[in-house]
């Protein structure tokens, strides 16, 4: 059996490590990693390659930045002519960002059978791109790996076959607990160490960080919050790129600008953050593994599992709700969690078992 992985962007890089590991294990089946180059920065991509023990891609198709539809489309074009060569036996996408989805449309249309990893999450939200290529690659996938039963749920609803969708667990928890024990701080880096308390802050989403009046008005708050926590904030480029458009400054020496970390740094800051603000999906999940209290600016979530039984909050771009949420941490009640079922470090075994 021949598989082709198709990878884009740093979370996928995070899900497929696992799969491809399970998979050599098995006779019979011989794998390409096919690389869109959707994330084409060093620092957001190849070092998360060597970190992840991920080989070098066989492929890359080198689309580099664009917009959606560009993006979406020059994948399209490049990896079509990867799948008639290659000629697999099925292709596995993970993810829900554009390389997800335009991979999975390729191969419908070339009647080449489709896995999806992290199958079935919903927002419920259309106004997210990363929705609409949720719904659009579990439509045409042949195989759907879920990571909790809402996944289930949602595509019984959608009308997916029962017999179609797998639920496995949560596939990035095996690559943190993996590489958990070699996780390491970033001291060069940044003013704090492990010993202090703080918060670490991601932000990339469009809602937050494109729009002048949301990314100041979130600035101003992170700044009333280093009064009481350190922040640290490893900076999405984009992000930047908007302070630096605005005019922004930091006006507090608590808050640290530091540029996007390895897997490895960041996993350490997590496991050691006595919060973390967040509107990555990814690190909601990870949060809620570690134990670690998540504040999310977002209004939904497509994992409400993290909600439902981790320490995910869903402040939205409330502010004051922010500011509330930390202070509770900060005075010792922060909201408690639990891992969901089969978030265990084994779903990269059950999805090569489910394939073979």
């Amino acid at each position: 059996m021949k598989i082709i992985h198709v990878v884009g962007a740093r979370p996928n890089f995070m899900k497929v490590a696992p799969v491809m590991d399970a998979l050599h294990a098995k006779t019979g089946v011989s794998q390409v990693l096919v690389h869109t180059g959707q994330h084409y920065d060093a620092n957001m991509s190849e070092i998360f390659f060597n970190q992840l023990g991920i080989p070098e891609p066989d492929m890359n198709l080198g689309v580099g930045s664009g917009s959606h539809a560009q993006q979406t489309a020059q994948i399209i074009s490049s990896f079509e002519s990867v799948v008639l060569k290659q000629k697999p036996d099925l292709v596995l996408v993970y993810g829900d960002v554009n390389s997800t989805v335009a991979a999975a449309l390729v191969c419908s249309k070339l009647l080449v059978p489709v896995g999806h990893v992290e199958a079935g999450l919903r927002s419920f939200d259309r106004s997210m791109p990363e929705e609409i290529n949720r719904l659009l690659t579990d439509q045409v996938a042949d195989i759907l790996f879920t990571p909790s039963a809402d996944g289930n749920e949602n595509l019984i609803k959608e009308n997916i076959r029962p017999d179609k969708i797998h639920m496995v667990g949560n596939v990035m928890i095996d690559t943190l607990v993996r590489l958990i024990p070699q996780a390491v701080w970033p001291s060069e880096a940044l003013d704090f160490n492990a010993d202090n308390s703080y918060a670490l802050v991601t932000l990339h989403r469009p809602s937050n960080v494109d729009d002048p009046e949301s990314l100041i008005s979130i600035i101003t708050t992170l700044e009333k919050v280093s009064a009481d926590l350190a922040v640290i904030f490893p900076i999405h480029p984009r992000t930047r790129a908007r302070l630096t458009e605005l005019g922004v400054k930091i006006r507090s020496n608590a808050l640290q600008l530091v540029e996007p970390l390895g897997y490895l740094e960041f996993l350490a800051l997590q496991r050691d953050a006595t919060l973390v603000i967040t509107d990555s999906g990814g690190v909601q999940e990870e949060t809620t593994f570690l134990n670690v209290p998540c504040l999310t600016v977002r209004e939904n979530t497509e994992r409400p599992i993290t909600v439902e039984m981790g320490t995910n909050i869903l402040v939205g771009q409330d502010m004051g709700k922010l500011m509330a949420a930390v202070n509770q941490v900060v005075v010792g009640r922060p909201k408690k969690g639990q891992t969901p079922p089969l978030w265990d470090g084994q779903v990269g075994k059950r999805i090569a078992d489910i394939l073979a």
